[in-house]
């Protein structure tokens, strides 16, 4: 008895280092070249899903190339420059190509522009390259309820923004001079990124949009194509031969995911907030 608990003993372990080589082996071995697509859709509000998918392509071997599908019109300014940082990252040590949807403007443009080449359908709108912030004014609502807020605070500019009154001439320049800094960041990463001279980019760096057609004449798109020609490019940036095998990971439903794409951007800003956005505004 005691000779057969210790042959299934022996055998269990066995199987398990098995299984747990084949999986290390599937894992970290290049069985067969693929390229990973990785979907930005909807305002970006977050960045983590974006960049945790980044990274693990990365490191997975046997991804050669990563797509990025973006169709997107843009969002909050620090989740875009998270991920740009991480798409110029990861596209220091692997191709990475952006296929561009119906629209791929201001922070969509921004975390494309590091991207190794930039694949754009003729009519896709992109561009947008500025900042707005967009400030509620309920005053005068107020004033006519009879309502009022009491402020106590501990410096002059503490309450800049504030939706419940207008903003002075001095409050206008404070704003305008942190929109200006956050644009010229902007003006910088896409001269990075598309390896431009800053002076070009600021010249349509006014907010203007651009069709697909458009971009590649001034130069922020390569080429024109669907999501299938920047699959092929990918693929032959990275030398792959044949027909490439394309992972992509299942999204998963999460609040921001339905903040992101599912709910209309009217209902996701109903709480009044002051943000600075890379947002192109139809």
């Amino acid at each position: 008895m005691k000779k057969i608990l210790i042959f299934f003993l022996v055998l269990v372990g066995f199987a398990f280092i098995i299984s747990l080589v084949l999986a290390l082996l599937h894992k970290n071995l290049p069985i067969g070249d693929k390229v990973a697509l990785v979907r930005i859709e909807g305002a970006i509000l977050d960045s983590k899903q974006v960049i945790e998918e980044l990274k693990e392509y990365e490191k997975e071997l046997s991804v050669k190339a990563i797509v990025l599908r973006v169709d997107s019109p843009g969002g909050a300014v620090a989740p875009a420059q998270e991920i740009y940082k991480e798409v110029r990252k990861v596209a220091s040590k692997k191709t990475v190509v952006v296929s561009m949807g119906s629209i791929a403007a201001s922070g969509g443009y921004y975390i494309s522009s590091p991207a190794t080449r930039i694949v754009a359908n003729p009519g896709t709108l992109t561009g947008s390259i500025g900042v707005i912030m967009e400030i509620p004014n309920v005053e005068g609502l107020m004033n006519k309820i009879g309502v009022k807020t009491e402020v106590i605070k501990s410096g002059r500019h503490k309450d800049i923004a504030s939706v419940f009154r207008g903003i002075s001439k001095e409050q206008r320049e404070i704003l305008q001079n942190v929109l200006d800094n956050v644009h010229e960041q902007f003006i910088n990463a896409v001269a990075e990124g598309r390896k431009l001279l800053r002076d070009d980019v600021r010249r349509i760096a006014d907010g203007r949009i651009f069709t697909g057609e458009q971009a590649l004449k001034v130069g922020l798109v390569d080429e024109l194509g669907n999501l299938e020609d920047a699959v092929k490019t990918a693929a032959r940036l990275a030398g792959i031969k044949g027909e490439p095998s394309v992972v992509t990971k299942k999204e998963k439903i999460t609040l921001i995911s339905l903040l992101r794409g599912a709910v209309p951007r009217e209902l996701t800003e109903a709480v009044p907030s002051v943000k600075l956005k890379y947002l192109f505004i139809p």
